[in-house]
């Protein structure tokens, strides 16, 4: 039995021509994923086996001079998650994140995805993971479209036009054919620039791009809303909020960013989905009550709910069981949901394992030697 090692390394464009730009594939994968996962065929780190994954952050005044001190979202995270089904495969997403990096030019955050056998725990790939992670988040709120929108949606709302907002609506409009319409609300108008350049290469499905000035235009009289702005942490009168009164019966809101929603939003009658009970669970075990005043993410205002008496866990409802069957999607025309997408590492195991799959068969990436023999066995 031979030894050697070899591991497929993927650059950006690498992973571009293998595909990983292809949105309705990547929804069509992230669908098969909750589904394995409401079956329990998958390991993510933590007590629970549902972390988000491990971070590491830097203290505000460290005493040792050459050490970075604290910014706004600098950090490193490891994402480490195994996926069965017909993946098999175990892998590692890894982070770097810095707010200063848009001075140099650089995304926000830059990151790689280690792809193992899941058996021998040898290396198969080492690629890009920035397009990789866009695209897998965009593409979640996309499989939660599909059970919880209405079919004949046909105008999209828009909170924060970057690459969550576009992938999020790229996804959407992926399982949503009527969906023609955006109205989008930016910061800045090289944001929005930006955006309508992407949609009207990626989403050609969307011929009306409206630019509106507020979050409440961006809500009102949508069938389907994204909230994607960005936002610190912890800085709870800052999160972008979404109020009940904007919103007309029916609509489907997707939010994979920061937010907060006002006390009507908070009544029962408001369906209430998240990707994974266990992520927010996970990320309560590390930070205190309110969890929502150190994570933004929506699903962590649904538990300080639970806490608070103002929910049962069981009215937090899980995509898996409506994707797997065991649950329903929407029930009626006008009821409003709520969905929370707070990232699972699983979901970059199976779009890196489809990518890593792709180029393999294709000859796309260059193969790289560990070793032929290992000098310590």
């Amino acid at each position: 039995m031979s030894s050697k090692i070899e591991f497929r390394y993927l650059s950006e464009p690498d992973t571009i021509a293998a595909g990983v730009l292809d949105m309705p594939s990547c929804v069509a994968v992230m669908e098969e994923t909750f589904q394995l996962y409401a079956r329990g065929d998958y390991r993510m780190a933590g007590p629970n086996n549902d972390s988000h994954g491990a971070r590491m952050t830097f203290p505000e005044n460290p005493a040792i001079p050459t050490m970075p001190a604290h910014a706004d979202e600098r950090r490193f995270t490891a994402m480490p998650a195994y996926l069965g089904g017909s993946f098999g495969t175990t892998g590692m997403k890894w982070y770097g994140s810095n707010l200063e990096n848009r001075d140099k030019g650089l995304p926000r955050s830059i990151l790689m995805f280690m792809l193992n056998d899941t058996d021998t725990a040898a290396p198969l790939a080492l690629m890009s993971a920035n397009l990789l992670s866009a695209m897998r988040t965009g593409a979640v709120s996309g499989v939660g479209a599909k059970y919880f929108a209405r079919p004949d949606s046909k105008v999209a709302g828009v909170v924060g036009p970057g690459v969550m907002g576009r992938t999020t609506l790229a996804a959407m409009a992926a399982v949503l054919p009527e969906l023609d319409t955006v109205k989008v609300r930016g910061r800045s108008q090289a944001g929005i620039d930006e955006f309508r350049a992407w949609v009207g290469e990626w989403v050609p499905q969307i011929r009306d791009i409206q630019v509106v000035y507020s979050n409440e235009e961006a809500v009102r009289d949508s069938d389907v809303v994204a909230y994607c702005a960005t936002a610190k942490a912890g800085d709870v009168e800052n999160y972008p909020l979404l109020k009940r009164e904007w919103l007309r019966d029916g609509t489907f809101v997707a939010m994979p960013a920061p937010a907060n929603i006002d006390e009507e939003l908070e009544d029962l009658s408001v369906r209430k989905v998240v990707d994974s009970y266990g992520l927010y669970e996970a990320w309560a075990l590390d930070a205190p009550y309110p969890t929502h005043n150190f994570v933004g993410i929506i699903g962590c205002k649904f538990l300080d709910l639970v806490s608070e008496g103002k929910m049962r866990h069981w009215d937090i409802e899980e995509l898996g069981a409506v994707v797997e069957g065991s649950a329903d999607g929407r029930r009626s025309d006008d009821e409003i949901v709520l969905f929370s997408v707070g990232g699972l590492p699983i979901e970059d195991v199976a779009w890196g394992t489809t990518i890593y799959r792709n180029a393999a068969e294709r000859g796309i990436g260059t193969l790289l030697p560990l070793w032929d023999t290992p000098a310590l066995a």
